[in-house]
């Protein structure tokens, strides 16, 4: 198929870009940086330098590339610093994820492209309430931390704006907390050097649930998405969400540092706020069931656990 990628520089655009050419697939890839063209190209794409929130430039792109299918993997999460600030960190996502949207599905419809794949996340948005996974028809957090309430509302954007799309097949992809090359949770990630020196501690009881998507993993659930499964939303991530007190510790044993500290929730909730303790605490993960009946799709990764030791880099 010719396939249009929406944030092909990134972290996990890289290795979506890869795998597609992998596949025979023709890619046109868009980034707004000159400098991550040439390696778009030496991947194998056909590489255009487009600011994603210039409208009249992302509908030109489309028309002029007219492929069948366009992933939207459009983030800007590198320079993410503090939990204390979510909402701010992610102003630009949250443009990316409105407005950049909005350009992308625009430009889709007039190049006629068939199915439009989008990046969502899923894992501090549902409800943090019971005690099993959360599931595609659980509902969001109805009362989420004051400082993630323009992210989640970004994310219900997004989703809804795919999902009720005229004329493409809208399938949204809620990922868990990506892993490995160009993350934070990467051998050279901002995660792993806060782990190394101790700086990442456990929180309270460390109960909150996280679940994990590698980056490849997180590309090859797009490819399925190209021809598989009814248009609709999937959670994408691996076969077991771990609290932080199981995950974290894991994670420190894999780059070879101490055990992780813990700090009682009150010094916790001063260095991260209370969105780092909700999701220290208080968050639930989420089961891939569906993805794995209705896209086919496994997880080349299944735990964290043989992920932080063989997936923390390149291979």
């Amino acid at each position: 198929m010719k396939v249009f990628v929406a944030g092909g520089g990134g972290a996990i655009g890289r290795r979506l870009v890869s795998q597609l050419v992998a596949q025979d697939h023709d890619v046109v890839a868009i980034t707004r940086s000159e400098r991550k063209a040439p390696s778009l190209r030496a991947l194998g794409a056909e590489p255009v330098v487009v600011d994603a929130l210039d409208r009249e430039a992302v509908i030109q792109a489309l028309m002029r590339a007219e492929p069948e299918v366009v992933i939207h993997q459009l983030t800007r999460l590198a320079d993410m610093k503090s939990l204390k600030r979510f909402d701010r960190e992610f102003a630009l996502t949250n443009r990316l994820r409105t407005e950049g949207t909005d350009y992308l599905l625009e430009g889709a419809r007039a190049a006629g492209v068939r199915r439009f794949i989008a990046q969502s996340y899923g894992n501090w948005n549902y409800a943090r309430s019971g005690t099993g996974l959360k599931t595609e028809e659980d509902p969001f957090d109805p009362t989420p931390p004051a400082h993630q309430t323009e992210t989640l509302r970004a994310i219900r954007y997004l989703e809804q704006a795919v999902t009720s799309a005229k004329d493409i097949e809208g399938v949204a992809l809620r990922y868990g907390n990506f892993y490995g090359p160009g993350t934070g949770i990467a051998l050279d990630g901002d995660i792993v050097a806060q782990v190394r020196k101790r700086r990442f501690p456990i929180v309270g009881d460390g109960a909150g649930v996280w679940s994990f998507s590698h980056v490849d993993d997180g590309a090859a659930a797009a490819i399925a998405a190209m021809d598989r499964g009814a248009p609709g939303i999937y959670n994408i991530a691996d076969d077991e969400p771990a609290p932080v007190a199981a995950w974290l510790p894991e994670l420190a044993k894999a780059v070879g540092a101490k055990p992780p500290r813990r700090v009682p929730v009150w010094v916790g909730r001063l260095a991260v706020g209370d969105v780092g303790v909700s999701m220290m605490t208080q968050i639930r993960g989420t089961s891939n069931a569906k993805a794995k009946r209705e896209l086919q799709w496994t997880p080349r990764f299944p735990t964290y656990r043989e992920g932080f030791r063989d997936g923390l880099g390149d291979r």
